[in-house]
């Protein structure tokens, strides 16, 4: 890991199948190679309870979602290691990843960097964004030897 990267990972909560704190920082830092050599974000584990709420008070929906971004938003002109947070909801990664037919680890491993891409800029709202990001996303998780997120998991 880079020296000059600070990966703080919270757990709210503990289910069993969650990855440890080195395999979050290794995705985490994995998808920081995309242009940042200082950074420091957080990555926090929650219950449906939680991303639930900070879904209804930061995107006006009341329901759990999988993974959340807060990118941080400095004062203009001041230059800041800090990116943000990433909040991943333990009990809804796990459920779509049986729904979807994925390895738990890859889909975890998916949210982590998708989250993290968002806290640099990625966005997946218009079409050529989403086109850019899926990409990334994908490319990266190849690196780590996991299937590509955006084809439908093959069933067994």
């Amino acid at each position: 890991m880079n020296d000059e990267q600070n990966i703080s990972v919270q757990y709210a909560m503990a289910a069993e199948g969650m990855p440890d704190e080195n395999a979050i920082r290794r995705w985490a830092t994995l998808a920081l190679q995309q242009g940042r050599e200082a950074a420091e974000l957080s990555v926090r584990v929650v219950d449906t309870a939680e991303i639930t709420a900070l879904n209804r008070q930061y995107r006006g929906k009341d329901s759990a979602t999988n993974v959340l971004s807060f990118p941080f938003e400095g004062m203009a002109g001041v230059e800041s290691a800090l990116l943000g947070d990433v909040v991943i909801c333990a009990p809804v990664v796990a459920a779509e990843a049986v729904q979807q037919g994925k390895a738990l680890d890859a889909h975890w491993a998916h949210l982590v960097i998708h989250g993290v891409l968002h806290l640099q800029g990625y966005d997946h709202h218009a079409d050529a964004g989403a086109q850019r990001m899926e990409a990334l996303e994908s490319q990266l998780l190849a690196r780590l030897g996991y299937p590509d997120p955006w084809e439908p998991a093959v069933q067994a």
